[in-house]
C-alpha cells in the first residue's frame, strides 16, 4: 500500500502559482483545499494538473436545520465533483443534532453520494455530526457504508482524555477510514504546542498508535492506497 501525503491550503495566502512548486519541492503528491470560488476554479485546476497533484476537496455544510446542511451537502458535493476530486472531506451536519436528525442527514447524505460515484470521507470533526466516539460508532453500526476521515485530536480535545479506554471504537472507525488528518491533540487543545516536547511524548505515541491501527485496517481490506494530511495548527 502506497501512502500519499496531501498538502492543506487553509490559513495559506500565497498565490497558488508560487506555493503549487515549493510543495511539490517538499515531497508532497497531493493538496486538499476548500472548493475555490467560481472564478478560479479553472486556474486551481489546471494548476493541480500541471504540478501533477492529487487533489481532495473539502467541504463545509452549512444551514439552521438539518434540511439546509443536507441540501448545503448535495450543492457542495455537486460542485466538487465538477473538479474531479479523487475524494471529498466534508464536515457534516452540527454537534446539536438529535439522533433522528443525524440518521436523517446520513441516510440522504450516503445515499446522494452513491450516485455520485465519488467517496465522501466524513470527518471525526469538532461540532459536527461526528465530534465524539460514542455518536461516531452509533452511526458506524447504522449506516454501514459511512467512511470516515479520521482526525482523533478533535475526540481527545472534546473528551479531555487520551481515548486508552475506547479503542474498540477507535478499531471500528479504523475500519470505515478512508482519509486521515495526522494531527496530535492533548486534553487541553485539538494540537499540542509541540509534539517534540517530552511531555507530549504519550500524545505522540497513542495517535501514532491509532494511525497504525487505521493503515492496519486499510492493507487487509485490499486498499492500494492511504491518503494523510498533516496538521498543525
Amino acid at each position: 500500500m502506497e501512502l500519499s501525503i496531501f498538502r492543506h491550503l487553509w490559513g495559506i495566502t500565497e498565490a497558488w502559482e508560487t506555493l503549487f512548486p515549493r510543495i511539490r519541492a517538499l515531497g508532497y503528491q497531493g493538496i486538499e483545499h476548500i472548493m475555490p470560488e467560481d472564478a478560479d476554479r479553472v486556474r486551481f485546476r489546471n494548476l493541480l494538473d500541471h504540478h501533477r497533484f492529487k487533489y481532495i476537496a473539502q467541504i463545509i455544510t452549512t444551514g439552521a436545520t438539518v434540511e439546509d446542511h443536507i441540501r448545503s451537502f448535495r450543492q457542495n458535493v455537486e460542485r466538487a465533483a465538477s473538479m474531479n476530486p479523487q475524494t471529498i472531506n466534508c464536515h457534516s451536519g452540527c454537534d446539536w443534532f438529535s439522533d433522528e436528525q443525524s440518521k436523517k442527514y446520513f441516510s440522504e447524505a450516503l445515499e446522494f453520494e452513491a450516485k455520485l460515484g465519488i467517496p465522501v470521507a466524513h470527518e471525526t470533526h469538532r461540532g459536527r455530526i461526528l465530534y465524539n466516539p460514542w455518536t461516531t460508532e452509533k452511526l458506524l453500526k447504522q449506516f454501514p457504508e459511512l467512511k470516515l476521515s479520521c482526525d482523533f485530536s478533535h475526540w481527545v480535545v472534546i473528551s479531555e482524555r487520551l481515548l486508552e479506554t475506547e479503542l474498540a471504537i477507535i478499531a471500528r472507525s479504523a475500519e470505515r477510514c478512508i482519509h486521515i488528518h495526522a494531527r496530535v491533540g492533548y486534553e487541553e487543545g485539538p494540537q499540542v504546542p509541540d509534539p517534540r516536547a517530552p511531555e507530549y511524548e504519550r500524545h505522540v505515541t497513542a495517535h501514532e498508535r491509532w494511525w497504525d491501527m487505521i493503515w492496519d485496517a486499510q492493507r487487509r481490506k485490499g486498499m492500494k492506497e492511504s491518503t494523510l494530511t498533516p496538521e498543525f495548527g
